[in-house]
């Protein structure tokens, strides 16, 4: 799902402290108290860096604008402390051959502006989302549906989306409204983790208010979405001018309602900033703490700093197709991969918060294997050297590093850029860009040419969601432009088994194909390093990066 922001990733899905840019937050007056009397609730505050797009479901994939949409939506499943899918809005989701699924809804849900949940706003959305005119980030999590294929036709010669021929339809064949509470779902192929997807951000429901009489989701939408969550907005928000996003409580939320009256988000450019904030209590919640403040944060904030395993991975990315030749060359990829000394960076840098990666599985789902990247992501100087001057490294001019300031991510970054000077004998510019949303649109149009600092936390509890989403060809988060025929084909023998865990031999088949090409190189495993103010309470954070806002009461 998500490529992460953060120094501790995704995705929303990487390290260290920022720049020196000035803090969002901003002065703006909290939004009306839940119940609409007028009176100001005095909101709690979360850290946030800005979302890439407006906010509308099917065109969010980090983590900054899915932590917003998780307080205003709930989907049709939510996840148990085991990271098992359990049924939300859904009664039932069942099948008797992987390949259509029938979807019944609970009733009396509602969304914001009083209208139903129904199945005839979920298929709205998912087609929405489906069409590529459209060009929603999280089109491609649509794409096992049928029908899917008529409404986003690709290059048949692989040459550039330019040649591809024009969609022949605008919605998705494979969804059916059976009933106002009954939808059924055709999928173009099995796919036994079909249920297990269905919590990610991408399937939540959007009201007919979402829509213009052109059938468009309207800018006003995007600025005050209307969802069926515990909490919905105070006011809207724009995009690159606010940098606060409120939101009140939801008095006619049909689960048990939030325990506070509202929520600000505050959008800020630097961690560092935050963090002194949140020091000065005027910050309440940050999901991840700058690396170089870590160790002091556990001593000065006892109880109030929280640390736990994440599912989150952090990379170095390379533009496999459009990049420096560097980046095009699997050798000279291992190479630079052999020269990152993960352990030191991880211990010394992050305060022994972080894990040495060596999967593009993470540990905490079903098919990781401890070691599978074996000699690539094992230190070795001397190695390392010699693979990259046999196979051109010398001739490949400086690498440019890039990463997002407003993520965390200096300090580690620099030290893998002295890695490498050191072990490789090149030249490697560290390049800082202030908004992770920039790097992510200069990738998605083939703009960057160099490495990249990314990350990767799950939509969903599966193996296959850390290599689907964004390895396949033409997947949303596909930045490296990794395409490889037989890394498809196990994806999709993965799929096809009766169960998930009857799946696993394949996806680790289709992971061996990727830590031998190595269009990311894994650096780390993640942990939540997270921190509270002590004006609030019983502040819980899942292995989705997500939190539980719900729950979180004033102390």
């Amino acid at each position: 799902m998500r490529v992460f922001k953060g120094a501790q990733i995704i995705a929303g899905t990487a390290v260290l402290a920022l720049g020196l840019a000035a803090c969002g937050g901003g002065e703006e007056a909290p939004g009306p108290a839940a119940g609409g009397e007028g009176a100001a609730a005095t909101p709690i505050t979360v850290e946030i860096a800005e979302p890439q797009h407006e906010l509308v479901p099917g065109n969010t994939a980090e983590t900054s604008g899915a932590e917003v949409l998780n307080a205003l939506f709930i989907g049709l499943v939510n996840y148990d402390a085991d990271k098992k899918p359990i049924n939300q809005i859904a009664e039932s989701i069942t099948s008797d051959d992987q390949t259509t699924w029938t979807i019944k809804l609970k009733d009396g849900y509602k969304f914001h502006d009083g209208t139903p949940v129904d199945a005839q706003s979920f298929v709205d959305s998912w087609n929405y989302t489906a069409n590529g005119a459209n060009a929603y980030e999280a089109n491609y999590f649509m794409g096992s549906i049928a029908g899917y294929d008529e409404m986003n036709p690709v290059d048949p010669d692989g040459d550039g989306p330019q040649e591809a021929p024009a969609a022949t339809a605008t919605s998705l064949t494979g969804l059916k409204v059976v009933d106002p509470l009954t939808f059924t779902v055709e999928l173009k192929n099995p796919f036994s983790g079909f249920p297990t997807m269905l919590g990610y951000t991408a399937f939540y429901p959007m009201p007919k208010a979402a829509f213009g009489p052109d059938g468009k989701v309207t800018a006003a939408y995007g600025e005050s979405p209307i969802g069926n969550g515990p909490f919905k907005m105070a006011k809207p928000w724009k995009r690159g001018v606010d940098t606060t996003i409120s939101m009140v409580r939801n008095d006619d939320y049909t689960e048990a309602k939030a325990k506070v009256e509202a929520v600000d988000f505050k959008i800020y450019t630097d961690l560092n900033t935050a963090y002194r904030d949140l020091q000065a209590g005027n910050l309440d919640i940050m999901d991840q703490l700058p690396a170089e403040v870590i160790a002091s944060a556990k001593a000065e904030l006892g109880d109030r700093y929280i640390e736990q395993p994440s599912s989150g991975i952090g990379y170095l990315g390379f533009p496999t197709k459009v990049g420096a030749d560097y980046a095009k060359s699997p050798e000279l990829r291992k190479a630079i991969s052999m020269a990152i000394d993960r352990k030191t960076i991880t211990e010394q840098v992050f305060s022994g918060t972080r894990v040495p990666a060596d999967d593009f599985i993470s540990p905490v789902v079903a098919g990781y294997r401890q070691g599978a990247c074996g000699e690539a992501c094992t230190y070795d100087p001397v190695k390392a050297k010699e693979l990259w001057d046999s196979n051109g490294g010398a001739q490949a001019g400086t690498i440019e590093l890039g990463y997002n300031a407003d993520g965390g991510h200096k300090e580690w970054i620099e030290a893998v850029a002295n890695n490498l000077r050191t072990n490789l004998g090149v030249n490697v510019e560290p390049k800082p860009v202030e908004k992770f949303a920039t790097i992510l649109d200069d990738l998605g149009a083939d703009k960057w040419k160099g490495l990249f600092r990314m990350a990767w936390i799950m939509d969903y509890p599966s193996p296959e969601n850390y290599l689907k989403p964004i390895f396949a060809a033409n997947a949303s988060s596909n930045y490296s432009g990794f395409n490889n025929k037989e890394f498809e084909e196990l994806i999709k023998k993965g799929d096809s088994a009766a169960t998930v865990e009857e799946g696993i031999a394949a996806y680790q088949a289709a992971d061996d194909i990727l830590l031998k090409e190595l269009p990311y190189i894994p650096v780390y495993f993640y942990q939540t390093n997270a921190a509270i103010s002590g004006n609030v309470k019983n502040v819980k954070i899942d292995p989705f990066e997500r939190i539980e806002l719900v729950n979180v009461e004033k102390a």
